[in-house]
């Protein structure tokens, strides 16, 4: 017994007619008696009466079309629901570039039907709304607090401190934080995650929200920021490495326990994508926080 064979006999049954229900079915009498006989047979009941002049319903028959039709429009509805599937991904500051295109590539092969929303989120929500609900994962950068929430690490990059071109400490190879005292860095507005502002954070100066707000505050005001050295800069501004700052970590977040299978299928998409390509991936399995 499948859909098909449920659609016939529900088509049969309410036209009362093999030639009818043929006709909408947009196909030929033959196969569609056939196809009725084949249910009844399956199910060990006749379920239509029949006559020179059309069919009616036996007992069995008027069960089975009350849980046929009921089980045709769960049916439709689901079909519509995956016809139609969304998922939201936020992310934060360059993110989504820095994630790679392998990645994309391959959930869009996975998926090619889901619909994607993304929601860029700004500095002083480092899990990009999904702790707030409003996306189902995050492309976003660590460390935040992690409650509630597990991370797939894609790859882990050193940390610099962001100079205008012209400053005397531009030309250096490295730094530690104590070269920077005295310097006037940028901050976060209030409630911004304490973890978050714990890292990126070591001074007072202007009030920035964005990555562009950051770059724009060190290059007009000569305060200094900090950066994942992958992080591409604008003319007028370079990276000195810090040596004393542990790296960055790109990751994929999502509520711990979340069922949704897309989200599922995203955040396992790493470990595939490792197996075809070893080392293209960094980090992906063993920085694994289990959901």
């Amino acid at each position: 017994m499948d859909l098909r064979s449920l659609r016939y006999f529900v088509a049969v049954a309410e036209e009362r007619h093999f030639g009818r229900a043929a006709a909408r079915l947009h196909m030929t009498q033959p196969p569609l008696s056939r196809a009725v006989k084949r249910l009844e047979a399956d199910l060990g009941a006749v379920l239509l009466h029949r006559t020179p002049t059309g069919v009616t319903l036996t007992d069995a028959g008027a069960v089975l079309y009350d849980e046929a039709r009921a089980l045709l429009e769960q049916a439709e509805r689901l079909r519509a629901r995956v016809s139609t599937a969304t998922l939201t991904i936020g992310t934060l500051a360059d993110s989504v570039e820095q994630a790679g295109d392998r990645l994309v590539a391959g959930f869009r092969a996975r998926h090619p039907a889901v619909r994607i929303h993304i929601r860029e989120a700004d500095f002083t929500d480092p899990t990009a709304g999904l702790r707030a609900g409003l996306v189902d994962v995050a492309l976003t950068r660590t460390p935040f607090d992690e409650t509630g929430i597990a991370v797939r690490v894609l790859r882990t990059d050193p940390v610099g401190v962001v100079l205008r071109a012209d400053d005397p400490l531009a030309g250096r190879d490295s730094l530690r934080l104590r070269d920077l005292d005295g310097r006037r860095w940028f901050r976060l507005p209030e409630g911004t995650d304490p973890v978050w502002r714990a890292y990126w954070v070591r001074g007072d100066g202007p009030v920035v929200r964005t990555a562009q707000e950051c770059m724009q505050a060190v290059l007009w005001n000569g305060t200094v920021g900090l950066t994942p050295l992958a992080h591409e800069l604008p003319d007028g501004l370079t990276s000195v490495p810090l040596t004393d700052l542990p790296p960055s970590r790109l990751v994929l977040a999502w509520r711990r326990g979340d069922a949704n299978p897309l989200v599922r299928s995203l955040v396992a998409l790493p470990d595939s994508l490792q197996k075809k390509a070893p080392g293209r991936v960094k980090d992906a399995q063993a920085a694994t926080t289990s959901s």
